[in-house]
């Protein structure tokens, strides 16, 4: 199945039905009154999230998307039926944005969670409606309310627990293919990796999702290579696992170049938590490792302000996908900070209603 995370499509909510202007006939009742029911409620247009779906390509081959008509009223105080709602099923984690891109209409994070995007029009009231003291015979009826038509952008955000950032070629995916079933392509050329993946980790008995994302370059904010626009999948990532590949010229370099794109990004990307690794040291001697390290060490304690102010700063480790060395070391880093999150999200939630 091929990757899609964002769509612009057409919706339009229902009209309602129209009123009815009918009147009692039947034998031997001279003046039945006016008997014409009300229209139906036009449909709405609703997105649901839902499970078992990691892409928006549905909504590549269809970008129109009406809900049903209310029926009219009729006599005999028949009122219409409301019109069928169309339901648009997304992953979860989409976002959904006005036409200009901008303006955020909903964020849907749970399985099961629904949203209104546009309400059907009311039905029109029918002339039994009108009936008044002075006015025993209506002759009118309202016609139904037009439904709401607008464009709308889809927009998937992934949902993992931690995420792969780093050069082209640093590793990523042979990493992801190490430590999960997840089978993503592995080849020694940049940008293999051309869309995001997911893979479930296991470490001590403990799960958690890992997320790999196409390698960024020097301007990716600019557009350069890939761009940046697949940073959107990490930004829900509680920890991000930055490898920086052992066999490059500077290792220090290699570093400071994510971070920069990281930061011209934004939304929080910087300021996330961070375990760095330099991978593939199974390529190079001991002698190369020990210079790169040293400069990785260096570029780290450099980088901004709050890491030369805060935190701690956590060594570097190494790694090598290949041979599996380091591979726990650094699942369990990236567990340990998952863990911590999990919990500061389980004390943020509501105990639940107040019973006696």
């Amino acid at each position: 199945m091929k990757f899609l995370d964002q769509a612009k499509i057409y919706i339009r909510s229902g009209d309602g039905g129209g009123g009815s202007v009918s009147f009692r006939r039947e034998k031997f009742i001279e003046f039945g009154g006016p008997d014409g029911g009300d229209g139906g409620r036009g449909g709405d247009v609703v997105a649901e999230c839902v499970d078992g779906l990691n892409t928006l390509i549905d909504y590549r081959y269809q970008q129109h998307f009406k809900a049903q008509t209310g029926v009219h009223g009729m006599g005999r105080n028949r009122a219409g039926g409301r019109g069928s709602d169309v339901v648009l099923k997304v992953p979860v984690g989409t976002q959904i944005f006005d036409e200009d891109n901008e303006t955020l209409i909903t964020d849907l994070t749970e399985v099961g969670q629904r949203y209104v995007i546009a309400k059907g029009g009311n039905g029109g009231f029918g002339n039994a409606h009108f009936t008044t003291s002075p006015n025993r015979s209506p002759r009118r009826a309202n016609p139904g309310q037009t439904g709401i038509e607008r464009t709308i952008w889809l927009r998937l955000k992934l949902i993992a627990d931690a995420g792969l950032v780093g050069l082209p070629n640093a590793g990523k995916s042979t990493f992801l293919a190490s430590v999960s079933a997840a089978r993503p392509k592995i080849a020694d050329y940049p940008f293999t990796t051309l869309h995001p993946g997911l893979g479930v980790v296991k470490v001590d008995e403990r799960e958690f999702v890992l997320a790999d994302i196409p390698g960024l370059i020097e301007g990716a904010h600019e557009g350069l290579g890939l761009g940046d626009r697949f940073l959107g999948h990490v930004e829900r990532c509680r920890v991000l696992l930055h490898l920086v590949e052992a066999t490059s010229d500077n290792a220090g370099a290699s570093y400071k170049i994510v971070r920069g794109e990281l930061a011209a990004y934004g939304h929080g990307l910087e300021d996330k938590p961070e375990i760095v690794a330099l991978s593939k040291t199974d390529a190079v001697d001991d002698e190369t490792i020990k210079q790169q390290m040293e400069r990785l060490k260096r570029a780290i304690r450099s980088y901004g302000p709050a890491r030369a102010e805060g935190e701690r700063i956590r060594p570097p480790l190494l790694l090598s996908s290949a041979t599996h060395t380091g591979v726990q070391e650094a699942l369990r880093a990236l567990m340990t900070e998952i863990s911590v999150h999990r919990k500061a999200d389980e004390d943020l939630k509501p105990a639940g209603p107040w019973r006696p």
